[in-house]
């Protein structure tokens, strides 16, 4: 739940940031016409500033505040004879998916999990945790990699960061829709925008937020089965079941929310609370890829 909660928190805060910002400097005013009507056209288009604005500000400062928060140390001159099989095989497998070499890291964490993060395909990072290395064997080390590599060669990062920024354009857009429709219409304030719209706005898009997590969430999922489908192409089927079973025995310790969607295991939880899962469970993974191997369960 601290996942998920922490997921929340900060899309809602940077909403209501960027929302307090817009009153701030008067960038709303142009929303109230002489304190009749609404431009739906140019609240839309300004909600999209907005929305659109923010998830790409993330995307653009993913790789770096990723190395920060987890205190990633780029690998570029291999040390031992591991660290060198990492990045030999991370380029093989990126030549192999037509992108660019990413940089390739390491962080402290027992937990075994990785992450691949950065605003372009030619252009990303991938960071294995202590405990992944000291945990896998190089087979399923192998299956991890192919996923992060196909997540890059897919374009997820780009692509989850449209999701969003659409998502954040219709809560920004529907919040201040409902605002005016109480301010205008149940309280019947005519002299501009008052309290009332304010605060039905904040209300709301806390609310609508919560409900466009889900969306996003759900597309995160999908986009699991095929990082998972890709690793199987690169690296073999079996060697990301194998990884995926591995993940299964080991500790579980989620990723910061700013790269957990793009990291190799999710949480295990059940009920609603699978709606805000940016992964799909372990099992249902693994049945996954051995149907699309022809292996039986």
């Amino acid at each position: 739940m601290r996942r998920i909660g922490l997921f929340l928190l900060t899309n809602i805060a940077i909403l209501v940031v960027l929302s307090v910002v817009a009153r701030f400097l008067g960038l709303e005013s142009i929303l109230d016409e002489s304190g009749v009507g609404l431009d739906l056209s140019q609240l839309l288009g300004f909600c999209a500033v907005f929305g659109m604005g923010g998830a790409f500000i993330s995307l653009a400062i993913s790789k770096w505040q990723a190395k920060h928060m987890l205190g990633v140390r780029l690998i570029e001159s291999p040390r031992d004879a591991n660290l060198q099989w990492l990045v030999e095989r991370i380029s093989q497998h990126a030549k192999a998916a037509g992108i660019g070499m990413p940089e390739v890291g390491i962080y402290e964490d027992a937990t075994p999990n990785a992450f691949a993060t950065g605003a372009s395909r030619n252009r990303a990072l991938v960071a294995v945790s202590s405990g992944l290395l000291q945990r896998m064997n190089r087979d399923e080390l192998d299956g991890v990699l192919g996923h992060e590599i196909s997540h890059i060669a897919n374009g997820d990062m780009i692509t989850l960061t449209l999701v969003s920024g659409v998502v954040n354009t219709f809560v920004l857009f529907l919040a201040r829709v409902v605002g005016f429709f109480v301010d205008r219409v149940v309280l019947r304030n005519e002299r501009g925008l008052g309290l009332g719209y304010f605060i039905t706005t904040i209300v709301a898009q806390i609310v609508f937020g919560i409900l466009a997590s889900t969306i996003v969430m759900w597309f995160s999922r999908r986009r699991e089965f095929r990082a998972d489908a890709g690793s199987a192409r690169l690296a073999g089927t079996d060697k990301m079941i194998a990884a995926l079973q591995a993940l299964k025995s080991g500790p579980k310790q989620p990723l910061p929310e700013s790269v957990a969607a793009f990291g190799i295991s999710g949480g295990e939880v059940s009920g609603l609370r699978r709606l805000f899962l940016s992964h799909p469970p372990l099992d249902e993974r693994i049945a996954a890829l051995r149907r699309l191997g022809g292996q039986s369960a």
